[in-house]
């Protein structure tokens, strides 16, 4: 619990403070010390959330950034993408998903700070790990060590966006948003496994960083031997027990893990809001000042920028703003209500160390007290037994097949290597896929010939070869003459697979084509720039006369599958935008696995592999949270439904391509409008102890500060009716709520006249908006479910 007391009235000091805030941007500049961030010369408790720019669209990117303001952030943090930005050398893309100064200028515009993760290595579960491919063939070059072609590429990138940010005065050193930067990221495991070599790479970045001279810190997470020149930060699930290496250095948390990501073939992994939220509590109490929830807004990974490998398409990290850009409850709202809490008590939290004062033996009270008065209290439960249950909103999402036309589709069956406009390689052995396709495209063919004898015996007996294909491809299909074989696939666990089949070969001339499949390249590892990809052998066909035929030697050719030209394999289909502002997807239950273009924009990867049976159960927030502590999806293909950017549709005739790998029925293929169905707040009204203890108003009447019901419908939805509503002491949980003993009976029409017909709704719980007290000397709550629809369209 924290609570604060102090005067009701701004100070004159408050009051000059607050003019100084709103003074011309240029005035402002970032340093720091022992405690805190400082802001124009003022500390500050700081609370951040990571949204990636490329993983929504230039389109999503104010709301994104408003709902995390209304959500109670101050800054917005984001990696910036290597690959995406230099796709080829001296090459560069800043438009689109990657304009970067137009996100950076659009969070400015809501009037939230940015803090720049320049990297370039990010991990992030992006496609190697934000490195273009074309680094790893750079004459003589190691990956993040000392190793001068790689530290020329990596410095001539950085400046490159540093000299970037200069330019257009992004800087809060000349009046912009960036109160912070990062160099490298998480390179305390590499800095310990280089050795020498890592350590020496480190002061080189740290310097090398510096030396730019952006006017801002610089930030180096999971690094604990950072250079005194840089902020050594922490990222995990809690950080609480984590100082910096030096007494001068606030302590910052640059990456709460708000859940995690999510594999093709693995659970949906969640964090309860209630563990998160201790556990930002906690960090606070211990001294923090700097939080940031990594994911605030995960997104989506459009086209191949997925990586780790078999990372999913959705990103969505159970983040309190969902993949489609809709607020998460409780998540959104919980959180809400802790930074509110934490805003109270800045200036004491900034102010002081706290006296610590045990309570038991698994209970402390942690007090922080400011030179005007004000103090803030921390009342820390550490036994993991023991919960406290706060209500705040909670929603139920619903994905609604849109009422239009039934998609008509083409089907075109690819040829199996059929000669097309890319021309085939030949070699004599196995090539690696990357050094073939250079990252260009998912697939590659292997094709090679075999002459069978018509006298072999196991053609005379009726029986079947088999084949068997080692690789380090991520999937691989086998075809024999035109003809699918078989498929197999490997994970993130194991990079190497192994097909072993029988194959029906014929006498004479057979062809074998082996379609290998990457989804994702590594973005994480010991050089992982060295890691293999493809069909590397041995491929030997068993049950010849002869014995064992080795084809790993013979003349294979290479066909690489270009999927952003349309040819071949895909089924098209048109399609009228539907009307409203829900956010969209594709359920694409009815197929197997492979990409989707709308309009041609890459929505993705999709692949319904399921997710095993066995590790699903229960979720409970009590004791330490780790990432398969709350899985969920069993069973279920883990993905089913693909964002679809309302902005890449056009008012009618949108074309949808699909590339199908295993078959699936596309006639099935159907696009779905996310939103809200109902939405439940359960809250209680102040405990009788604390409504003695003033809290800060600014002003503002004490009606401001009394605990609200909020309830909020997806945009393009209202409140259409209150199935339930009771201020009193209501039982029971969202969806199946119940009146209790106490009830007062102008819940309903308190709550109706409140909030039918608006999209979101606010609630003051008081005896006063509720017509009396029902129950006196009880404390009391307000449990509501609402009912939300869609509004309706004028007619024309």
């Amino acid at each position: 619990m924290v609570v604060r007391s102090s005067p009701r009235f701004l100070s004159p000091l408050r009051f000059f403070l607050l003019l100084l805030f709103l003074l011309p941007a240029a005035q402002c500049g970032v340093t720091y010390d022992r405690k805190a961030i400082v802001i124009n010369g003022q500390r500050r408790i700081l609370i951040s959330g990571s949204i990636h720019y490329p993983r929504s669209t230039p389109e999503m990117w104010e709301g994104l950034a408003e709902k995390a303001k209304d959500g109670g952030l101050d800054v917005i943090q984001t990696y910036v993408f290597w690959n995406g930005h230099e796709p080829s050398p001296g090459s560069y893309n800043f438009e689109g998903r990657y304009d970067l100064v137009r996100f950076i200028k659009t969070v400015q515009k809501v009037g939230l700070y940015v803090h720049l993760r320049i990297g370039p290595y990010v991990c992030a579960e992006w496609n190697f790990g934000g490195f273009p491919v074309w680094l790893k063939y750079v004459p003589g070059i190691s990956f993040r060590t000392d190793n001068e072609p790689f530290k020329m590429a990596m410095q001539g990138f950085t400046k490159k966006i540093v000299d970037m940010m200069k330019t257009e005065s992004l800087f809060a050193s000349q009046g912009g948003p960036i109160i912070l930067s990062q160099i490298e990221n998480e390179y305390g495991p590499e800095s310990k496994a280089f050795g020498a070599a890592g350590h020496a790479y480190l002061n080189w970045a740290a310097q090398m960083a510096v030396g730019l001279g952006t006017g801002v810190p610089w930030v180096m997470c999971k690094e604990d031997d950072a250079p005194d020149l840089v902020i050594n930060t922490c990222n995990g699930f809690y950080c609480h027990s984590f100082t910096p290496n030096k007494p001068e250095k606030p302590t910052m948390w640059t990456e709460a893990w708000s859940g995690w990501f999510t594999e093709f073939g693995g659970t949906i992994r969640q964090r309860p809001v209630q563990d998160l939220a201790f556990a930002v509590a906690r960090f606070i109490q211990k001294g923090g000042s700097f939080i940031n929830y990594y994911m605030y807004h995960g997104g989506t990974n459009f086209g191949r920028t997925a990586g780790g490998p078999f990372i999913t398409t959705s990103y969505d990290y159970d983040a309190p703003i969902d993949e489609y850009g809709l607020i998460r409850e409780p998540k959104y709202g919980h959180l809400k209500e802790l930074h509110r809490a934490i805003k109270l008590c800045e200036q004491a939290l900034i102010s002081s160390d706290p006296t610590v004062t045990s309570l038991g033996s698994l209970q402390e009270a942690h007090v922080f007290s400011s030179q005007s008065g004000g103090c803030a209290a921390f009342l820390a439960n550490y036994d993991t037994n023991s919960f406290a249950r706060v209500g705040v909103q909670t929603s139920q999402m619903q994905m609604r097949p849109v009422n239009a036309q039934s998609l008509m589709w083409e089907t075109y069956d690819e040829e199996v290597a059929s000669q097309g406009e890319n021309s085939l390689i030949t070699s004599t052995g196995l090539l690696e896929q990357i050094n073939v396709t250079r990252d260009t495209s998912d697939y590659l063919w292997y094709i090679t010939s075999l002459d069978v004898n018509p006298t072999e015996g196991f053609l005379q007996r009726g029986q079947l070869p088999v084949l068997t294909v080692r690789s380090a491809g991520h999937a691989l299909h086998v075809f024999i003459n035109g003809q699918l074989s078989g498929s197999t696939y490997g994970t993130r666990e194991d990079r190497k697979l192994k097909f072993s089949g029988n194959v029906n070969l014929r006498a004479g001339t057979n062809k074998i084509a082996l379609l290998s499949v990457a989804v994702g390249l590594p973005n994480a590892g010991m050089h992982y720039e060295l890691w293999n990809t493809g069909v590397l052998g041995p491929v030997v066909l068993h049950g010849f006369d002869g014995g064992s035929k080795d084809l790993t030697w013979h003349q294979w050719s290479y066909q690489v599958i270009a999927l952003v030209h349309y040819s071949f394999v895909y089924k098209p289909a048109y399609f009228d935008a539907p009307d409203g502002d829900e956010p969209l997807a594709l359920d694409m239950s009815s197929m197997g696995k492979g990409g989707i273009w709308i309009n041609g924009q890459s929505i993705g990867r999709y692949w319904t592999a399921s997710a095993p049976n066995e590790y699903c159960n229960s979720c409970s927030y009590t004791g330490t949270y780790r990432s398969p502590k709350c899985q969920s999806g069993c069973g279920q293909p883990t993905q089913q439904w693909y964002h679809v950017p309302r902005s890449w549709l056009q008012p009618s005739r949108n074309l949808l391509v699909v590339f199908e790998e295993l078959g699936g029925d596309a006639t099935k293929i159907s696009l779905v409008k996310r939103s809200i169905s109902s939405v439940c707040a359960d809250v209680s009204e102040w405990h009788p102890m604390i409504k003695n203890w003033q809290i800060e108003s600014y002003g503002q009447p004490e009606e401001h500060h009394k605990p609200k019901v909020h309830l909020r419908c997806t945009p393009g939805q209202v409140i259409s009716a209150i199935k339930f509503a009771s201020y009193g002491t209501p039982l029971g949980t969202c969806g199946n709520f119940q009146q209790g003993a106490c009830h007062s009976s102008n819940s309903n029409s308190i709550l109706e006249k409140k909030c039918i017909g608006l999209q979101r709704c606010m609630v003051a719980i008081s005896t006063t908006n509720f017509g009396g007290d029902p129950c006196p000397n009880v404390m009391k709550r307000v449990a509501v479910e609402a009912i939300c629809s869609a509004v309706a369209q004028p007619m024309h």
